[in-house]
């Protein structure tokens, strides 16, 4: 007997021709995800996949939590491999979904039998097996409605597969299904949340994070990269480049009005961001903006930020309210960690009253008085490049 995973991939199976594609790139990163834990078999068959720890010994609680994170699950079980006999699966049924019956006030048995040569019908399976868990546990009584766990039978070619009730996957489609792109990140509540929402999209993500020493301090770079950790354990890997801008901030400060302090700090955020997508074959900029949720986020502050860009930006959250978004934080682990009060570089010079109706004639015109392509190319010859893992 041996327990295994069942993984169902929802999503995937409207992928038509390509389906098998997306199936193979969800197959390596569950691979990744896993190789720190041991050797594993996969086998793709009929709208499952299914993973097979090949030592005994392998921690199937770490295992069921990892896979729980890979982009592309829809749903997923833990399961017991038995062989095709009635004896076997009455046997092993109450036995090995002991800790689930025994705490359970109703159940039903559902059985699939997609190998035909089965001697019993689904309908017979579910009786005999149903019997079998009421004679184990006569406290349960059958709900085929609503019940509290559904025993699945599943009778395959070479193997019957007993599982409970299925668990929630990550969803979405596998990381790097959708090319890759580049989220700006903050210490903040907002981006880490649209870096884990374009993730789900099948994106693979760099993050380019700006710090303005001695204005900003060690722990508050440290803060991010500990956002990304709880991104990356859901999306993989994460190239992570850590800008030095400080000598940009000090340049707005001295040469620009103080209204325009954030709108042009931002417009200096995206040209550097675009140049580092360039470099790195990204396709399209991610940011955790929330329109009117602070003034550089009003539509024509959005416009004069987005004119600058080299790429499409994805705004995952422009039609969020605060409290939508921190749900997400919390669900990604990631909203501790957000509150800590460690400032970033936005903070830096904030204007007492900052523009909210900017055009891009006003900007441009601020901007005159600063050596724009200069203090770009210093920034990105300050630029750290760590790489984050899960």
């Amino acid at each position: 007997m041996k327990e295994i995973i069942l993984i169902k991939n929802g999503e995937l199976a409207l992928k038509g021709l390509n389906r098998a594609t997306f199936e193979d790139i969800l197959i390596k990163n569950i691979r990744k995800r896993l190789r720190p834990l041991g050797d594993f078999e996969y086998r793709k068959e009929q709208s499952t996949v299914s993973v097979i720890p090949l030592d005994d010994e392998t921690d199937m609680n770490e295992v069921s939590d990892r896979i729980g994170r890979v982009f592309g699950i829809a749903r997923y079980s833990r399961a017991l491999q038995v062989p095709k006999d009635m004896g076997d699966i009455k046997e092993y049924a109450p036995k090995y979904l002991k800790d689930q019956l025994s705490c359970a006030g109703t159940f039903k048995v559902e059985a699939k039998r997609s190998d035909k040569k089965f001697p019993l019908t689904s309908p017979q399976i579910s009786a005999e097996v149903g019997g079998a868990i009421l004679e184990k546990y006569p406290h349960l009584k059958v709900d085929v409605r609503n019940p509290e766990i559904t025993v699945t039978i599943e009778i395959r070619e070479k193997f019957a597969f007993i599982r409970g009730n299925q668990l929630k996957g990550a969803g979405g489609l596998p990381t790097g299904t959708s090319g890759k792109s580049t989220v700006l990140i903050s210490g903040g509540i907002d981006s880490p949340v649209a870096a884990y929402m374009m993730a789900k999209r099948g994106l693979v993500l760099n993050a380019v994070h700006f710090a303005s020493p001695p204005y900003t301090s060690p722990q508050s770079e440290d803060k991010v990269f500990r956002l990304l950790k709880k991104v990356a354990s859901f999306s993989g890997s994460i190239t992570f480049f850590t800008v030095c801008f400080t000598e940009i901030q000090e340049a707005i400060r001295d040469n620009c009005p103080e209204d325009m302090f954030t709108l042009i700090m931002r417009r200096f955020m995206m040209r550097i961001a675009s140049a580092i997508a360039e470099k790195e074959d990204s396709k399209a900029l991610i940011t955790g903006e929330s329109l009117g949720q602070v003034a550089s986020q009003t539509l024509p502050a959005i416009a004069c930020t987005d004119a600058v860009a080299s790429f499409p930006v994805f705004r995952p959250l422009i039609g969020n309210d605060k409290d939508e978004i921190i749900a997400i934080s919390r669900k990604i682990d990631a909203f501790d960690i957000s509150i800590e009060p460690f400032e970033d570089c936005c903070t830096v010079f904030t204007p007492k009253h900052p523009k909210t109706k900017p055009t891009l004639q006003m900007l441009e015109e601020a901007e005159k008085n600063l050596d724009v392509e200069t203090l770009i190319e210093r920034a990105l010859e300050n630029t750290k490049v760590t790489v984050v893992g899960f």
